[in-house]
């Protein structure tokens, strides 16, 4: 959809600018500090070759750090540690849809020109990708060698998004490629580039009452789209989203196994201990689990959400 029929919608709905503090619903106790970001994701996969082959040819990381069955991927650009792979040989592929935990982990790069350059990088490579337009971002869709979603995406402006109500405006359109790859004005995918962050988690639920009692009442996220058909939309520091929640693998989908390739973490990074201090006193009066943890360089969170989707807090 272009900017013009997207401002068009927009208006029939009743939508204004987006300006800070005008949108999302906040948790009753505990909030997420605005600062809040997310740090690396951990994937069990079959084959760590395989895997690397992926990660690193198709999306452009480089290895940071290798074990007897593990890798640490960072961007080209810097070594801040992205995403881990650990290997469990002969881990069975999930289904795209049938079972919680991860939908997609989404990979941010630092601008459109970044996504437009790895527009053509997959043209060139004759790679399958899934596009959106999400009016707030600008996204392609792939599946690694064990069917693991990834989303690769750019913000677009701050200045251009919209709200109907308190509810921030997001859309699943058509993308325009083109103009996209236009935006990159030549430049050549040469790998993730510094700067790329892991921008958001989306997961499977089962419902999304839960979900909202479980990662906005205890664990402090803003709500920030909940009318969009069965997903739920939170985030910190008026970020459309830090995660995505959907009820969309249906009401009989079951939970991953120890040998399924799947999400074994995922990282939520706070500015300071406490807030760290601050979260884990909300978990457990809102009776969830969570377990202190630490080493010679900090301390961490470790806790659950209802569907046993493990997620570890830190301080950046």
């Amino acid at each position: 959809m272009s900017a013009t029929r997207n401002a068009l919608f927009g208006e029939a709905l009743g939508a204004v600018a987006a300006l800070p503090g005008t949108y999302g619903e906040s948790p009753s106790g505990f909030r997420l500090p605005d600062a809040t970001r997310l740090g690396r994701v951990s994937l069990q996969v079959a084959d760590l070759s395989r895997s690397l082959g992926f990660y690193q040819g198709v999306l452009g990381f480089r290895e940071v750090a290798r074990g007897d069955s593990s890798s640490v991927l960072a961007a080209r650009g810097d070594d801040i540690p992205l995403v881990e792979l650990h290997e469990h040989a002969g881990a069975k592929s999930p289904p795209r849809r049938g079972r919680l935990g991860l939908f997609h982990f989404a990979i941010h790069l630092p601008d459109r020109g970044a996504l437009g350059s790895f527009a053509q990088h997959l043209a060139d490579i004759g790679a399958h990708a899934g596009s959106s337009d999400h009016l707030v971002s600008e996204a392609f869709y792939l599946q690694d060698p064990d069917n693991l979603g990834i989303e690769v995406y750019a913000d677009r402006p701050r200045s251009t998004w919209m709200r109907v109500g308190r509810e921030l405006m997001m859309a699943t359109d058509p993308l325009d490629v083109g103009a996209l790859v236009r935006a990159a004005s030549g430049g050549q995918w040469s790998g993730m580039p510094a700067g790329t962050t892991i921008g958001h988690v989306h997961l499977h639920v089962r419902d999304l009452t839960t979900a909202t009692a479980f990662y906005s009442e205890a664990l402090g996220f803003d709500r920030m789209v909940w009318q969009y058909p069965g997903a739920l939309f939170l985030g910190a520091g008026g970020y459309h989203h830090h995660l995505g929640t959907n009820t969309w693998a249906g009401a009989s989908a079951m939970p991953p196994v120890a040998d399924d390739a799947r999400l074994l973490e995922w990282t939520i990074q706070l500015p300071d201990e406490s807030s760290l201090d601050a979260l884990a006193k909300s978990l457990r009066e809102s009776g969830q689990p969570v377990a202190r943890e630490q080493n010679e360089s900090g301390s961490w969170l470790r806790t659950a959400d209802p569907w046993g989707t493990q997620i570890r807090v830190e301080v950046r």
